[in-house]
């Protein structure tokens, strides 16, 4: 009995050693790690395109190539279209900031936007006096605004690095998983694993055409309103924001109030139809584009969301916090195949659920 003891104890110590070895190396190779994520979520989204032009090219790796010269024929494209046009957008917009910080700080932006809207003295002054008093707070939120702008700029090598790990996925992708099922070799730790990927798969495919499709449809609107309303620098804030769509939660508020807070420095006339304009397209996003586009591939409490992109960004910064969402969609999917795995270990085969499904699959 006292062996049968220690050998458990033994198992389970050696088990929990193991896991956090391993939870020991994830964070020290973090940084690599959210490369190859990138470069996995980048492949999910081009092997629709890459598939369709191999039954032409009949070969997976000229497929690649043809889908890589069109790319980057595409990008090259906007950027001597559009791109110019965002530049110079974007120099006036920080040869202007400095000056529309230093009047915040000092109440002046105040006194200018309630003359343009009739306040009255009073009112005025005390805009002023709360400004002023807070003018060590915006001076700080500046300073961590340029942190994290700094910090995304630095990842800039992942521009280069995501496509071309991105290119090995899509050519060698199915390989790869065949040589993982291989390494297991029972039955029901092979039904397991193969469930898992399955269901991996499927989710990763619809969350990042999803997500592209959703941002596009964000850029496409608050360039379009914000243009037609004339809004100042629609063309980078409407960028910016179609960008933002894709972190999850904070994304969205995060734009909306950079394209606020600009149109107030900027002494923009119509900000409130603006801000209506905003509360309206994201309940549209919210709740009328998004469950028909997203459907249930994510499944996620929205307290689960909102954990993983906290701990996201404490993990890997902004980068974490664009993972962080299919990551525990991950973790859950994970989770689940565990737990019918269990279960047909102690009760006998079980109906599985496939993703996503209301019903079990029989």
């Amino acid at each position: 009995m006292l062996s049968l003891i220690d050998t458990r104890t033994t198992r389970v110590l050696f088990t929990v050693l193991l896991f956090a070895l391993a939870l020991g190396f994830l964070y020290a190779a973090r940084r690599t790690l959210v490369a190859f994520l990138f470069a996995i979520f980048f492949a999910y989204l081009m092997d629709p395109a890459v598939s369709r032009v191999e039954k032409w090219t009949r070969g997976r790796s000229r497929a690649i190539v043809v889908i890589y010269i069109l790319l980057v024929a595409m990008v090259t494209t906007l950027f001597f279209v559009v791109g110019p046009q965002i530049a110079h957008q974007a120099q006036r917009l920080s040869e202007t900031v400095p000056t529309l910080l230093t009047d915040l700080g000092t109440g002046r932006i105040a006194e200018q936007i309630g003359r343009e809207h009739g306040w009255s003295t009073r009112t005025i002054q005390n805009a002023k006096a709360f400004l002023s008093s807070h003018a060590d707070y915006f001076r700080v939120l500046t300073q961590r605004i340029a942190l994290r702008i700094a910090e995304v700029a630095q990842q800039a090598w992942l521009l280069i690095v995501v496509p071309i790990l991105a290119g090995f996925f899509l050519n060698d992708g199915r390989t790869f998983a065949e040589v993982l099922l291989s390494l297991v070799t029972a039955r029901p730790q092979r039904e397991l694993m193969e469930g898992v990927l399955s269901d991996l798969n499927q989710m990763l495919a619809h969350f990042i055409r999803a997500q592209l499709t959703l941002a596009a449809l964000s850029l496409v609107a608050y360039i379009s309103v914000m243009g037609v309303m004339r809004v100042p620098y629609a063309l980078v804030l409407g960028t910016a924001g179609g960008i933002m769509e894709f972190v999850p939660v904070v994304g969205p508020l995060v734009a909306a109030v950079l394209i606020v807070g600009v149109a107030l420095l900027a002494s923009y006339p119509h900000w409130l139809v603006l801000l209506i304009f905003l509360g309206a397209w994201r309940l549209i996003q919210d709740y009328v584009v998004s469950p028909r586009i997203m459907g249930k591939s994510m499944e996620l409490h929205p307290l689960a969301a909102i954990f993983g992109v906290l701990a996201g960004g404490e993990i890997a910064g902004v980068l974490g916090i664009y993972l962080s969402i299919p990551v525990m969609a991950s973790l859950r999917i994970v989770w689940r195949r565990w737990r019918l795995y269990a279960e047909k270990r102690r009760f006998g085969p079980l109906n599985e659920f496939a993703f996503g499904a209301e019903t079990p699959r029989k």
